[in-house]
């Protein structure tokens, strides 16, 4: 008798003992195919929602390019009681200036000519941080 059985006076139940020897030949051929077909299922949704979420970030993606001398906004992420630009509030603005662009550093970085009293902000930016100024007259800089 096994230790197990002499505890709890009944057998025990492993994963092993489920099944008597010859119904598990059975039952394999159908439990794997019925996996398989449902791991194939599985695929296929996944690679519909990926494409669908491509779709839906291609249609809205714009690919940037600035030229040297082009105007630009530079965008600011404000945080709750932290001052980053000289700006402190929740409700500050999320882009600041318009800055000439000085130079390109490749495809994605772009040095940027910032005005004196953000003199301590390092002038090499992201060009997921820069928006392009578009010029209108009417437009009143300060």
């Amino acid at each position: 008798m096994a230790l197990y059985e002499a505890l709890y006076i009944k057998k025990c139940r492993s994963s092993i003992h489920w099944n008597e020897v010859g119904e598990r030949a059975e039952i394999g051929p159908d439990i794997v195919h019925q996996t398989a077909d449902l791991v194939n299922k599985i695929r296929d949704w996944m690679k519909k929602a990926q494409s669908r979420k491509k779709s839906y970030e291609d249609k809205r993606k714009s690919d940037l390019e600035f030229v040297v001398g082009d105007h630009v906004f530079v965008k600011i992420a404000p945080m709750k009681g932290v001052m980053q630009f000289g700006k402190k509030d929740k409700l500050s603005p999320r882009f600041i200036g318009s800055f000439e662009i000085l130079e390109s550093g490749g495809s994605l970085a772009y040095k940027v000519a910032l005005s004196p009293n953000l003199a301590g902000v390092h002038n090499v930016f992201h060009i997921s941080m820069l928006c392009k100024y578009m010029s209108n007259p009417s437009h009143v800089l300060n």
